[in-house]
């Protein structure tokens, strides 16, 4: 689909509007010469009326504190934490109303059938009225949690090597290539279901550091290691060529230092040991700075108390 970035009703024209001109309006001083009645309505008109997050268990954040259960979904459903990012957002800047239809397992898919009986295909939480929508998808087409066991197994007979490398081979940058057209039809149809919406495409935060790792705690082989955070590197940019191409801000969530092996306090991902969030997904602390990312993308800052 081409860019079409002269287009004034491009996604990314909207949301450079909704940044821009209130800071442009803020250096020029116009805001000192404004009524305050008119201040009041332009900041009544910048709030975002419904969100809605769409994505797999990096977003809806499965054993981060409480979960929101579904009922009469099989082992938990969704196990859609009520300290995810979406929730976590949508309280900081105001959000009128939260549709969060993210669900722990979803492929892209689910954004269009049902995952499981009690719940409905992602997209259908799209509304022609919502103006603000998060996405973060692509990571269990890809196979990452079945990629990250089978590098586990490999590793305890050669934890110095590279094992699951030599297994793999170039599979991994077929399948993440491989993976374009289904994210990019994804983009489409969000835009075309949600035209006047802010689209944000978030990206994984980092899983594994760019060498040595720390088995056998998280137990992937010393070679493999850069070979596994190549890959998520790879996924992260492609998710965002393919985002962007159809009009969403890329938001990049990658920061370096955060890893699985970095201790508590510090590591936004949980290793194989939880404390807490399930194993190699985001904890509290990943979610509160996703929700940082996000914040600081959409350019909303949160209400003054």
């Amino acid at each position: 689909m081409p860019r079409n970035d002269a287009n004034p009703a491009n996604p990314r024209h909207r949301w450079l509007r909704r940044v821009l001109v209130p800071a442009a309006a803020a250096v020029l001083g116009l805001s000192l010469v404004s009524p305050p009645s008119a201040a009041a309505e332009e900041a009544e008109a910048a709030a975002f009326q419904h969100y809605v997050a769409l994505g797999d268990s990096f977003v809806a954040g499965p054993l981060v504190r409480q979960q929101q259960a579904q009922a009469r979904v099989p082992l938990l459903g969704c196990m859609q934490s009520n300290h995810n990012y979406p929730k976590m957002l949508a309280e900081r800047i105001g959000v009128a109303e939260l549709t969060d239809a993210s669900c722990s397992g979803a492929r892209m898919e689910h954004f269009y059938e049902n995952q499981f009986t009690d719940t409905l295909p992602q997209l259908d939480a799209l509304r022609p009225e919502t103006d603000l929508v998060t996405v973060g998808i692509a990571g269990n087409d890809f196979g990452f949690s079945d990629v990250f066991v089978e590098c586990a197994k490999r590793s305890l007979g050669n934890p110095l090597g590279s094992p699951c490398a030599n297994y793999y081979g170039d599979e991994l940058d077929v399948r993440i290539e491989g993976l374009r057209g289904e994210i990019s039809q994804v983009y489409a149809d969000i835009a075309e279901r949600s035209p006047d919406a802010t689209v944000l495409s978030v990206g994984y935060l980092q899983l594994l550091p760019e060498s040595g790792g720390c088995w056998p705690s998280t137990p992937v082989a010393r070679g493999d290691v850069p070979f596994l955070d190549a890959a998520q590197t790879s996924l992260n940019a492609v998710i965002k060529e393919e985002s962007e191409a159809n009009g969403a801000v890329f938001v990049d969530v990658l920061e370096r230092g955060r890893d699985v092996c970095k201790p508590s306090g510090t590591r936004w991902v949980e290793g194989l040991i939880p404390e807490n969030g399930a194993p190699v997904h985001p904890n509290r602390l990943g979610m509160e700075a996703t929700a940082d990312f996000v914040q600081a993308a959409v350019g909303v800052p949160s209400p003054a108390l």
